[in-house]
Protein backbone atom coordinates (compact mmCIF):
# COMPACT_ATOMS: atom_id res chain seq x y z
CA UNK A 1 0.00 0.00 0.00
CA UNK A 2 1.14 3.53 -0.66
CA UNK A 3 1.95 5.82 2.20
CA UNK A 4 -1.08 7.88 3.06
CA UNK A 5 -3.39 5.13 1.82
CA UNK A 6 -5.57 2.88 3.96
CA UNK A 7 -3.64 0.05 5.53
CA UNK A 8 -5.39 -3.30 4.97
CA UNK A 9 -4.69 -4.43 8.51
CA UNK A 10 -6.15 -1.18 9.88
CA UNK A 11 -9.21 -1.66 7.68
CA UNK A 12 -9.66 -5.23 8.85
CA UNK A 13 -9.32 -4.09 12.46
CA UNK A 14 -11.89 -1.33 11.91
CA UNK A 15 -14.32 -3.79 10.35
CA UNK A 16 -13.75 -6.22 13.20
CA UNK A 17 -14.34 -3.54 15.84
CA UNK A 18 -17.40 -2.33 13.98
CA UNK A 19 -18.73 -5.90 13.77
CA UNK A 20 -18.12 -6.45 17.46
CA UNK A 21 -19.90 -3.22 18.34
CA UNK A 22 -22.86 -4.13 16.11
CA UNK A 23 -23.05 -7.64 17.58
CA UNK A 24 -22.80 -6.19 21.10
CA UNK A 25 -25.60 -3.71 20.37
CA UNK A 26 -27.76 -6.50 18.93
CA UNK A 27 -26.98 -8.73 21.94
CA UNK A 28 -27.78 -5.94 24.41
CA UNK A 29 -30.98 -5.18 22.50
CA UNK A 30 -32.00 -8.84 22.60
CA UNK A 31 -31.18 -9.05 26.33
CA UNK A 32 -33.11 -5.86 27.07
CA UNK A 33 -36.02 -7.10 24.99
CA UNK A 34 -35.95 -10.42 26.84
CA UNK A 35 -35.84 -8.63 30.23
CA UNK A 36 -38.73 -6.35 29.28
CA UNK A 37 -40.64 -9.33 27.91
CA UNK A 38 -40.07 -11.33 31.11
CA UNK A 39 -41.12 -8.38 33.26
CA UNK A 40 -44.23 -7.95 31.17
CA UNK A 41 -44.93 -11.67 31.33
CA UNK A 42 -44.40 -11.74 35.10
CA UNK A 43 -46.66 -8.70 35.52
CA UNK A 44 -49.39 -10.37 33.48
CA UNK A 45 -49.01 -13.56 35.52
CA UNK A 46 -49.08 -11.57 38.76
CA UNK A 47 -52.16 -9.67 37.59
CA UNK A 48 -53.81 -12.96 36.71
CA UNK A 49 -52.97 -14.42 40.14
CA UNK A 50 -54.29 -11.29 41.87
CA UNK A 51 -57.45 -11.36 39.79
CA UNK A 52 -57.96 -15.05 40.61
CA UNK A 53 -57.33 -14.32 44.29
CA UNK A 54 -59.82 -11.44 44.23
CA UNK A 55 -62.33 -13.66 42.44
CA UNK A 56 -61.85 -16.45 44.99
CA UNK A 57 -62.30 -13.99 47.86
CA UNK A 58 -65.50 -12.60 46.34
CA UNK A 59 -66.74 -16.15 45.76
CA UNK A 60 -66.06 -17.09 49.38
CA UNK A 61 -67.77 -13.89 50.58
CA UNK A 62 -70.79 -14.65 48.41
CA UNK A 63 -70.95 -18.23 49.65
CA UNK A 64 -70.60 -16.95 53.22
CA UNK A 65 -73.46 -14.48 52.75
CA UNK A 66 -75.71 -17.12 51.17
CA UNK A 67 -74.91 -19.55 53.96
CA UNK A 68 -75.58 -16.94 56.64
CA UNK A 69 -78.93 -16.04 55.08
CA UNK A 70 -79.85 -19.73 54.95
CA UNK A 71 -78.81 -20.30 58.57
CA UNK A 72 -80.66 -17.16 59.62
CA UNK A 73 -83.82 -18.42 57.93
CA UNK A 74 -83.50 -21.84 59.55
CA UNK A 75 -82.88 -20.22 62.93
CA UNK A 76 -86.00 -18.09 62.62
CA UNK A 77 -88.07 -21.08 61.53
CA UNK A 78 -86.84 -23.07 64.51
CA UNK A 79 -87.63 -20.24 66.91
CA UNK A 80 -90.92 -19.02 65.46
CA UNK A 81 -92.53 -22.21 64.16
CA UNK A 82 -90.94 -25.30 65.70
CA UNK A 83 -90.40 -23.46 68.97
CA UNK A 84 -94.04 -22.38 69.19
CA UNK A 85 -95.24 -25.89 68.41
CA UNK A 86 -93.06 -27.26 71.20
CA UNK A 87 -94.37 -24.59 73.59
CA UNK A 88 -97.95 -25.66 72.85
CA UNK A 89 -97.04 -29.34 73.18
CA UNK A 90 -95.33 -28.68 76.52
CA UNK A 91 -98.37 -26.80 77.82
CA UNK A 92 -100.67 -29.64 76.74
CA UNK A 93 -98.46 -32.25 78.39
CA UNK A 94 -98.35 -30.24 81.62
CA UNK A 95 -102.12 -30.01 81.53
CA UNK A 96 -102.36 -33.76 80.91
CA UNK A 97 -100.19 -34.49 83.96
CA UNK A 98 -102.91 -32.98 86.17
CA UNK A 99 -105.73 -35.19 84.90
CA UNK A 100 -104.18 -38.60 84.16
CA UNK A 101 -104.23 -41.38 86.71
CA UNK A 102 -101.20 -42.27 88.79
CA UNK A 103 -100.29 -45.26 86.60
CA UNK A 104 -99.32 -43.10 83.60
CA UNK A 105 -98.53 -39.84 85.41
CA UNK A 106 -94.81 -40.65 85.63
CA UNK A 107 -94.61 -41.39 81.91
CA UNK A 108 -96.50 -38.23 81.00
CA UNK A 109 -94.32 -36.18 83.36
CA UNK A 110 -91.18 -37.59 81.75
CA UNK A 111 -92.57 -36.81 78.32
CA UNK A 112 -93.31 -33.24 79.41
CA UNK A 113 -89.75 -32.85 80.73
CA UNK A 114 -88.36 -34.20 77.46
CA UNK A 115 -90.44 -31.69 75.51
CA UNK A 116 -89.20 -28.90 77.76
CA UNK A 117 -85.57 -29.93 77.22
CA UNK A 118 -86.17 -30.15 73.48
CA UNK A 119 -87.65 -26.65 73.49
CA UNK A 120 -84.59 -25.28 75.31
CA UNK A 121 -82.29 -27.01 72.82
CA UNK A 122 -84.23 -25.64 69.84
CA UNK A 123 -84.09 -22.12 71.26
CA UNK A 124 -80.35 -22.39 71.90
CA UNK A 125 -79.78 -23.81 68.43
CA UNK A 126 -81.84 -21.07 66.79
CA UNK A 127 -79.66 -18.46 68.54
CA UNK A 128 -76.46 -20.04 67.26
CA UNK A 129 -77.79 -20.14 63.69
CA UNK A 130 -79.18 -16.62 63.48
CA UNK A 131 -76.45 -14.06 62.79
CA UNK A 132 -78.71 -11.22 63.99
CA UNK A 133 -78.78 -12.80 67.44
CA UNK A 134 -74.99 -13.19 67.36
CA UNK A 135 -74.63 -9.50 66.48
CA UNK A 136 -76.82 -8.55 69.44
CA UNK A 137 -75.24 -10.92 71.95
CA UNK A 138 -71.63 -10.39 70.90
CA UNK A 139 -68.90 -12.92 70.24
CA UNK A 140 -68.11 -13.97 73.81
CA UNK A 141 -71.74 -14.49 74.82
CA UNK A 142 -72.46 -16.47 71.66
CA UNK A 143 -69.52 -18.81 72.25
CA UNK A 144 -70.60 -19.24 75.89
CA UNK A 145 -74.12 -20.15 74.76
CA UNK A 146 -72.70 -22.73 72.38
CA UNK A 147 -70.58 -24.21 75.17
CA UNK A 148 -73.68 -24.45 77.37
CA UNK A 149 -75.56 -26.13 74.53
CA UNK A 150 -72.79 -28.69 74.13
CA UNK A 151 -72.83 -29.45 77.86
CA UNK A 152 -76.62 -29.86 77.85
CA UNK A 153 -76.30 -32.44 75.07
CA UNK A 154 -74.60 -34.74 77.57
CA UNK A 155 -72.11 -35.96 74.94
CA UNK A 156 -69.13 -33.90 76.06
CA UNK A 157 -67.78 -31.76 78.90
CA UNK A 158 -67.01 -28.32 77.45
CA UNK A 159 -65.33 -25.40 79.20
CA UNK A 160 -64.42 -21.85 78.20
CA UNK A 161 -61.84 -19.44 79.62
CA UNK A 162 -61.72 -15.76 78.66
CA UNK A 163 -58.71 -13.60 79.60
CA UNK A 164 -57.47 -10.12 78.81
CA UNK A 165 -59.42 -6.91 78.36
CA UNK A 166 -62.37 -7.57 76.07
CA UNK A 167 -62.35 -5.67 72.78
CA UNK A 168 -65.49 -4.94 70.79
CA UNK A 169 -65.02 -5.82 67.15
CA UNK A 170 -65.24 -2.88 64.76
CA UNK A 171 -65.94 -5.26 61.92
CA UNK A 172 -68.95 -7.11 63.32
CA UNK A 173 -69.07 -9.58 60.42
CA UNK A 174 -65.76 -11.01 61.62
CA UNK A 175 -67.52 -12.15 64.81
CA UNK A 176 -69.80 -14.32 62.70
CA UNK A 177 -66.94 -15.79 60.70
CA UNK A 178 -64.88 -16.59 63.81
CA UNK A 179 -67.88 -18.17 65.49
CA UNK A 180 -68.64 -20.31 62.42
CA UNK A 181 -65.06 -21.59 62.47
CA UNK A 182 -65.43 -22.61 66.12
CA UNK A 183 -68.87 -24.06 65.45
CA UNK A 184 -67.41 -26.25 62.68
CA UNK A 185 -64.67 -27.46 65.02
CA UNK A 186 -67.23 -28.26 67.74
CA UNK A 187 -69.37 -30.14 65.24
CA UNK A 188 -66.42 -32.22 64.00
CA UNK A 189 -65.44 -33.00 67.59
CA UNK A 190 -68.93 -34.31 68.39
CA UNK A 191 -69.26 -36.26 65.14
CA UNK A 192 -65.87 -37.86 64.71
CA UNK A 193 -63.49 -37.34 67.63
CA UNK A 194 -65.15 -39.41 70.34
CA UNK A 195 -63.85 -36.82 72.80
CA UNK A 196 -64.88 -36.52 76.43
CA UNK A 197 -63.60 -32.98 76.97
CA UNK A 198 -63.47 -29.79 74.94
CA UNK A 199 -61.62 -26.66 76.05
CA UNK A 200 -61.87 -23.15 74.58
CA UNK A 201 -59.50 -20.27 75.45
CA UNK A 202 -60.14 -16.70 74.29
CA UNK A 203 -57.23 -14.38 75.04
CA UNK A 204 -57.70 -10.68 74.25
CA UNK A 205 -54.59 -8.65 73.51
CA UNK A 206 -54.24 -5.01 72.53
CA UNK A 207 -54.20 -5.63 68.79
CA UNK A 208 -55.51 -9.16 68.36
CA UNK A 209 -57.53 -12.04 69.72
CA UNK A 210 -55.90 -15.43 70.25
CA UNK A 211 -58.21 -18.43 70.21
CA UNK A 212 -57.19 -21.93 71.22
CA UNK A 213 -59.53 -24.91 71.11
CA UNK A 214 -58.58 -28.47 72.01
CA UNK A 215 -60.30 -31.78 72.47
CA UNK A 216 -59.06 -35.09 73.88
CA UNK A 217 -60.54 -37.20 71.12
CA UNK A 218 -59.09 -39.82 68.83
CA UNK A 219 -57.27 -37.33 66.62
CA UNK A 220 -56.18 -37.99 63.05
CA UNK A 221 -53.27 -37.63 60.66
CA UNK A 222 -53.79 -34.25 58.99
CA UNK A 223 -51.29 -34.97 56.19
CA UNK A 224 -52.99 -38.16 55.05
CA UNK A 225 -56.58 -37.33 55.97
CA UNK A 226 -58.93 -36.32 53.19
CA UNK A 227 -60.03 -32.73 53.71
CA UNK A 228 -63.80 -32.46 53.72
CA UNK A 229 -65.76 -29.29 53.11
CA UNK A 230 -65.81 -28.55 56.86
CA UNK A 231 -62.02 -28.35 57.23
CA UNK A 232 -61.68 -26.44 53.96
CA UNK A 233 -64.35 -23.94 55.02
CA UNK A 234 -62.59 -23.33 58.33
CA UNK A 235 -59.33 -22.47 56.60
CA UNK A 236 -60.98 -20.33 53.89
CA UNK A 237 -62.97 -18.39 56.45
CA UNK A 238 -59.79 -17.66 58.40
CA UNK A 239 -58.16 -16.34 55.21
CA UNK A 240 -61.17 -14.13 54.64
CA UNK A 241 -60.52 -12.18 57.86
CA UNK A 242 -56.71 -12.32 57.67
CA UNK A 243 -56.53 -14.62 60.67
CA UNK A 244 -53.63 -16.99 61.21
CA UNK A 245 -55.03 -20.52 61.18
CA UNK A 246 -53.36 -23.64 62.49
CA UNK A 247 -54.98 -27.03 62.95
CA UNK A 248 -52.94 -29.82 64.53
CA UNK A 249 -53.87 -33.35 65.46
CA UNK A 250 -52.31 -36.64 66.43
CA UNK A 251 -53.82 -40.08 66.69
CA UNK A 252 -54.99 -40.74 70.26
CA UNK A 253 -53.82 -37.25 71.32
CA UNK A 254 -56.73 -35.10 70.25
CA UNK A 255 -57.05 -32.12 67.94
CA UNK A 256 -56.04 -28.49 68.49
CA UNK A 257 -57.11 -25.33 66.70
CA UNK A 258 -55.22 -22.04 66.93
CA UNK A 259 -56.55 -18.77 65.53
CA UNK A 260 -54.68 -15.47 65.64
CA UNK A 261 -57.16 -12.77 64.65
CA UNK A 262 -55.85 -9.19 64.21
CA UNK A 263 -58.60 -6.69 64.97
CA UNK A 264 -59.75 -5.13 61.71
CA UNK A 265 -61.56 -1.94 60.89
CA UNK A 266 -64.57 -1.95 58.59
Amino acid sequence: MEQGGVNKEDLDLTVLVYSIVVIAIIAVTIILFFIVFQKRKNKLLLDKINQQKAFDEELIKTQQEIQEETLKHVGRELHDNIGQMLVMSTMQMNAAVKVVNDEVKTKVTNAAETLKSTLEEVRALSKSLNSDVIFNLGFDATVKNEIERLNKSGFINATINISGEKVNFENKKDEIILFRILQEFFSNTLKYAGAENLKVDLHYLEDKLEIRVEDDGEGFNINSAEKGSGLINMEKRAELINAKYQLTSQAEKGTNLYLDYPFRTI
